[in-house]
């Protein structure tokens, strides 16, 4: 199996969670789903996984991580076919409209094969 080229590499993923836990202070569920986002937007890419969240749930993540999505993650990840609504975005003309949910249909958290 071919090594996949990811951004940010492990070691900076390693130091942007040690960094959010020792400053985070509030519910340990959010704090966890930051993480895990931090880890699926890596795969995903920062348009799918805007699909898959809400704008203010992803501002939020990128507060607790300290990070700027849109810079930290290409545009679409190695992953990003495997989100629904990365599929059904494809299907319309306009990605912020559907962000946005002013297109209906097109916002999903699914994750198919």
């Amino acid at each position: 199996m071919s090594q996949i080229e990811l951004t940010p590499s492990d070691e900076e993923l390693c130091e942007i969670i040690e960094k959010a836990i020792t400053s985070f202070k509030g519910n340990s569920e959010v704090l966890r789903g930051a993480i895990g986002y931090l880890f699926l937007a890596r795969r995903m890419g920062w348009k799918p996984s805007l699909l898959m969240n809400t704008q203010q749930t992803v501002k939020q993540y990128d507060r607790i991580l300290s990070i700027d999505s849109r810079v930290l993650f290409v545009e679409v990840g190695v992953d990003a076919k495997k989100s629904i609504a990365w599929a059904a975005v494809q299907t319309v003309s306009n990605f912020w409209k559907a962000v946005k949910g002013e297109i209906k249909g097109v916002r999903s958290t699914q994750i198919s094969d």
